[in-house]
Formats: C-alpha cells, sequence, structure tokens
C-alpha cells in the first residue's frame, strides 16, 4: 500500500512540474511574441523641423519684440496610433515657463487620417481645411506662437500628439489653450511627444 502511494505522488509530483515547465515555455513564446509586437506599433511623433533634445531653428521662433523668427509651425509626423483613433490634437507647451508654464500652440479636429502636418500649417490655412480648431495662445493669438523665453537658461518646449477616441470636442477656434488641453485630456487613447530646446 505504502509502495502504490509512493508511485501515485511520484507521478502527481512529475506531472505537476511537467505542466509547470510547459507553462513556463508557453508563457516565454508569448511574451517574446507580444512585445516584439508592441514594439512595432509604438505611437510615435518625428518632425523634419528639429529633433528631439535639439534646438529649435529660427523659422519655428516666435516673431515679435526682441525674438525675431519665422513663427511657422513644426512639421509633425506621427505613425501607429492606437485603435479606435477618430482624430487628432497637437499641444505645444514651455514647462519652464514662470508659474503654470506657457501654452504655444493647441489644436483638435485632425481627422483620423491625417498623419502629418507640414511646416506653417497654423498660418498657411493647411488645419482650416482640414476643419481644425487651433487654441488662443499664451500669447493671445489664436494659432501658433513659436518659442520666445525671457533671456538666461534654455527653456524646454514639448510638442505632443493626441489620439482621440472622438472627431468632436465642441471647442471653437480662439478657445484658451488651458481648455483645449482640458477636453483633449478627457479623450486622450495615447500620446506621443519630442521636446525641444531654446534660450536666448
Amino acid at each position: 500500500m505504502r509502495s502504490r502511494c509512493l508511485v501515485v505522488s511520484l507521478a502527481s509530483l512529475w506531472y505537476r512540474q511537467s505542466f509547470f515547465t510547459y507553462a513556463m515555455v508557453g508563457f516565454a513564446l508569448f511574451t517574446t511574441h507580444n512585445s516584439h509586437a508592441l514594439a512595432e506599433g509604438t505611437f510615435t511623433l518625428t518632425s523634419a523641423s528639429f529633433r528631439a533634445g535639439d534646438t529649435v531653428d529660427a523659422a519655428q521662433v516666435f516673431n515679435q519684440d526682441d525674438c525675431k523668427g519665422g513663427n511657422r509651425s513644426p512639421q509633425l509626423t506621427w505613425r501607429d496610433a492606437p485603435p479606435g483613433t477618430r482624430s487628432f490634437a497637437v499641444t505645444m507647451f514651455d514647462q519652464d515657463a514662470p508659474g503654470r508654464g506657457w501654452w504655444h500652440w493647441a489644436v483638435i479636429g485632425i481627422p483620423a487620417k491625417v498623419d502629418s502636418l507640414p511646416e506653417n500649417a497654423s498660418s498657411s490655412g493647411f488645419l482650416k481645411k482640414l476643419g481644425a480648431a487651433e487654441a488662443r495662445n499664451d500669447f493671445d493669438t489664436d494659432g501658433y506662437g513659436g518659442p520666445c523665453p525671457p533671456p538666461g537658461k534654455p527653456h524646454r518646449y514639448i510638442i505632443t500628439v493626441y489620439a482621440l477616441s472622438t472627431a468632436d470636442l465642441r471647442l471653437a477656434q480662439g478657445r484658451p489653450a488651458l481648455m483645449f488641453d482640458h477636453e483633449i485630456s478627457t479623450t486622450a487613447l495615447g500620446s506621443a511627444r519630442i521636446v525641444v530646446n531654446y534660450g536666448r
């Protein structure tokens, strides 16, 4: 009887160890496969106007008072947006400005079929033709307002493209950028960003 119980126990132990081994192999294969899939599908943002960590060119700098630039919104391209994306939004924010920071640009209503914006999309009328709406920035103008920090340490500018779950945020042209940002955050499925620098 004792020998029979020992045989049963050993068989049970072998079964559990075999099951554990196969389960671990299966999990490893699943993880490897899905990690590769996630790597291929990462929501990304690039720009022909600058690269992440670079200094903003004069073409994108604000053109007023001591700042002498082209005030052209940057070229942007994005890829691999999350499933269910109905539209895109774009913002540009100076996180180093005193107080709550400084809004340079906010756009909503970019159709889901669009995956890039040309340089100067803000002033050229390109965004308007798409049916997009631009917020009033902290320079108190509608559309893009480029970097123009006070003299001193360079500031960091965050350009973000958001994939949204809706195509209609019901925000009119010229509403404050902070309001745009709030509405964007409530429907964002994912985002991709570039951080660039500029100082005087």
